[in-house]
């Protein structure tokens, strides 16, 4: 990604961005219907129509400020609503809400991985076309793959926190959801001081090489 121009950076990325954020909220949605709570159907929240999920700050700001600043780009959309008290089985029920998200990240890394190795079957001899698939399919693996490690972070109110406290015992559970208000500062701290990165890379490094050995990237 580093040979391209900022506005073909850009370009590249919205619809791979727009995707992740608004699949990642549909999953939610998705499972918790399935686990008896209608909310998000009702709002009409499960639909692909990204204007529906789009949050100004999270959809479109953070990623265009990190891709200025030549950091990793990722962001989010607003949140899926669940009322907890119509899923069948709560505690449980909440934890299998919350992996849905990154599930989904991965299943369209592996679609954007298959759009990459097209556009390279089909690099020399309809360059024109394959290009942009080439690139975006990168970023469409990497925005993905991002969004799901961060999300698996067992810190609320990230997903990774609300599956802990669906697996731990009730006191503890309980310890660890008293953290979720101060869990966007402890993030934002974090990504300021880049740990963040050092937290999210040794993870992605890792998934990156499987996927680029399995799909001849």
């Amino acid at each position: 990604m580093q040979e391209l121009a900022l506005p073909q950076l850009i370009a590249v990325s919205i619809l791979p961005v727009l995707f992740a954020v608004t699949v990642h909220e549909v999953a939610h949605g998705w499972m918790a219907k399935r686990l008896g709570d209608p909310t998000a159907q009702m709002l009409g929240r499960l639909t692909l129509n990204p204007l529906k999920h789009i949050d100004p700050v999270g959809t479109v700001l953070v990623p265009v400020v990190l891709m200025l600043l030549g950091g990793v780009i990722f962001g989010w959309a607003k949140p899926v609503p669940v009322t907890w008290e119509n899923l069948r089985h709560p505690k449980r029920d909440m934890a299998l809400v919350a992996v849905a998200g990154p599930a989904a990240n991965f299943l369209m890394a592996i679609a954007w991985a298959l759009v990459q190795k097209t556009g390279l079957v089909l690099q020399g001899s309809l360059d024109s076309l394959a290009i942009p698939l080439i690139y975006m399919g990168e970023a469409g693996i990497w925005v993905n793959l991002i969004l799901m490690i961060l999300n698996l972070i067992p810190l609320p109110p990230l997903d990774g926190g609300r599956v802990l406290t669906g697996i731990l015992p009730g006191p503890l559970a309980w310890k660890v959801s008293r953290i979720e208000p101060y869990g966007f500062f402890i993030l934002l701290g974090l990504l300021v001081t880049g740990l963040l990165f050092k937290v999210i890379w040794p993870v992605l490094s890792v998934i990156l090489l499987i996927f680029h050995t399995v799909f001849g990237l």
